[in-house]
């Protein structure tokens, strides 16, 4: 577009200055060796122009005449050069599809027509390709190549962290995140690996600053940075709370500023207070989290504020957090289990029935038995509630990757993720096939509980019974003959008193007019006379 400009600007300047000239005529004259040369401006303007478009293309034919071998030996290069790139796109192509023929004849095509040092795909297809059919030896010297070159350094630990996580050479893996988060802390593999291990390794301080660097690079989202940043600073108050109670409060309380649902920051921040004996803080902190959303663990650590603190002062606390969330299921069972403590059995049957009606699962019905067990003993009644609990949905826990934890932890245990745990109802081993006929239901759990029984009236007959067999072994001891043979050891006598084990077929049939001959008397001779 400027060559086209330029190009009108010039016409337009040639035309403008030869109307110029015809409009002011004139004479042009020249001596030469006694000669008088003699023509019109306007004739001498245009000859000298042609005179200067001749030579320019003199000049260029014999510019081109002698640069014609360089250009016939940069047309063919060229073309070669193309050659191997179509290859290389090709083998590339092939490699991603799995075809590992194809992509190695295509490695060999481009390794002939394009010099390796000045094309670093051709080293990456060779690598591709050489995983497709197995050999990582040559594979990870490849990427090794590659580290050597800055240009493909990146790729090159890239390639060399997966065959490591491939070996389960975890120390030579993170080698490698760690030398390729150095180096660019904008890659998000290498970020997130080198993340993962400083955070197992519990360098909190490290890992903080490199999610800094990655936050600042934008290489993560604020929120996500954020979120992270709560849950490694979690983790370091954890560790921090029974030697530096205070440390652990700053670092618990500036998480809850960047996640403020985030109730193992709330948890860690309230028990730091109570350490430094500042019970109205925590509770304030304990009760916002509350309100944000129940959750068990909360409560707990509010209602158990302080040791010495009777069942009733729990109670009433636990009423307060009721009042804050009402009809919550968390709320019921948690005024629920301190009512059990005070022994305020009504109270806390009808609270754990009203959890159980709004959500039927594991953890009201198991309240409802050991309720039945205080208040009245009946392992009957004990026994049915238990029985709704094993039908009954699983209460929710800390679930990452299939691993059910009691609390709550900064990295799963199975992959080392961080912030895995999730607070939800875990699966069970094995699936079950819930039907409408199968649904719990608290009505109908209660239709079928069974009356409670006399545990006094229990105990007597039972002790009737024990009586009764004493007295009837006591009378066969007393009826036995007194003429006693020579006492027999005491595997005999094992033997002699235990039953004779009767068949279950071929034996005598149960018809009372047919006899024993085993179990007849033998008859008496008599002396006959002849």
């Amino acid at each position: 577009m400027i060559r086209l400009v330029i190009f009108a600007v010039l016409v337009l300047v040639l035309g403008y200055g030869f109307s110029w000239l015809a409009d002011r005529p004139g004479d042009l004259s020249l001596i030469w060796e006694g000669q008088l040369y003699q023509t019109r401006l306007i004739v001498a303007a245009s000859a000298l122009i042609a005179l200067i478009a001749v030579v320019m293309i003199l000049w260029w034919l014999l510019r081109t005449i002698w640069n014609s071998p360089y250009s016939v030996s940069r047309y063919f290069r060229a073309r070669k050069r193309d050659r191997g790139y179509q290859a290389l796109s090709t083998g590339l192509i092939a490699a991603g599809a799995g075809n590992a023929l194809l992509a190695r004849k295509m490695a060999a095509r481009s390794r002939g027509l394009i010099r390796a040092d000045q094309e670093p795909l051709i080293a990456l297809l060779e690598a591709q390709a050489a995983l497709i059919e197995g050999r990582h030896d040559e594979a990870r010297a490849k990427f090794e190549e590659m580290t050597n070159d800055p240009e493909t350094r990146e790729l090159g630990l890239r390639g060399l962290y997966l065959e490591a996580k491939r070996l389960g050479a975890n120390e030579a893996a993170r080698q490698y995140a760690e030398k390729a988060a150095d180096n660019a802390p904008y890659l998000p593999w290498a970020a997130q690996a080198t993340l993962e291990y400083r955070s197992q390794a519990g360098r909190w301080d490290d890992a903080i600053r490199l999610l800094e660097q990655q936050k600042a690079g934008r290489v993560i989202e604020k929120a996500e940075a954020d979120r992270l940043r709560a849950v490694l600073l979690t983790a370091r108050a954890t560790e921090k709370l029974e030697s530096d109670p205070a440390g652990a409060r700053d670092d618990a309380t500036y998480a809850l500023k960047l996640a403020a649902d985030f109730e193992p920051a709330a948890i860690i921040a309230a028990k730091a207070l109570f350490r430094e004996d500042k019970l109205r803080k925590a509770a304030s902190v304990l009760e916002q989290a509350w309100k944000s959303a129940p959750h068990p663990d909360i409560g707990r650590t509010y209602v158990r504020a302080r040791s010495g603190d009777s069942a009733a002062d729990r109670l009433k606390r636990a009423e307060r957090l009721e009042g804050m969330r009402p009809n919550n299921v968390e709320s019921l069972l948690l005024v629920a289990q301190a009512a059990l403590d005070t022994q305020d059995f009504a109270k806390a049957r009808a609270k754990a029935e009203a959890a159980a009606r709004i959500e039927p699962r594991e953890a009201a019905f198991l309240l409802l038995a050991d309720i039945e067990e205080a208040e009245t003993g009946d392992q009957g009644r004990i026994r049915h509630w238990l029985a709704q609990a094993l039908k009954a949905p699983r209460d929710p826990a800390w679930v990452a990757d299939g691993f059910v934890s009691d609390k709550w932890l900064p990295l799963s245990p199975v992959t080392g993720r961080l912030d895995a745990f999730v607070w939800k109802a875990p699966f069970d081993h094995v699936d079950k096939t819930v039907d409408e006929s199968t649904t719990i239901s608290i009505d109908s759990a209660l239709k079928t509980l069974p009356p409670v029984r006399d545990g006094r009236t229990e105990r007597m007959a039972s002790d009737h019974r024990i009586i009764e067999l004493e007295r009837a072994a006591t009378i066969a001891e007393a009826v036995r003959p007194s003429s006693k043979p020579p006492a027999p050891s005491k595997q005999a006598a094992d033997a002699a008193t235990s039953p004779e084990p009767r068949p279950f077929f071929g034996g005598l049939p149960d018809d009372p007019g047919v006899r024993n001959p085993a179990a007849e008397p033998e008859p008496k001779t008599r002396l006959r006379l002849f």
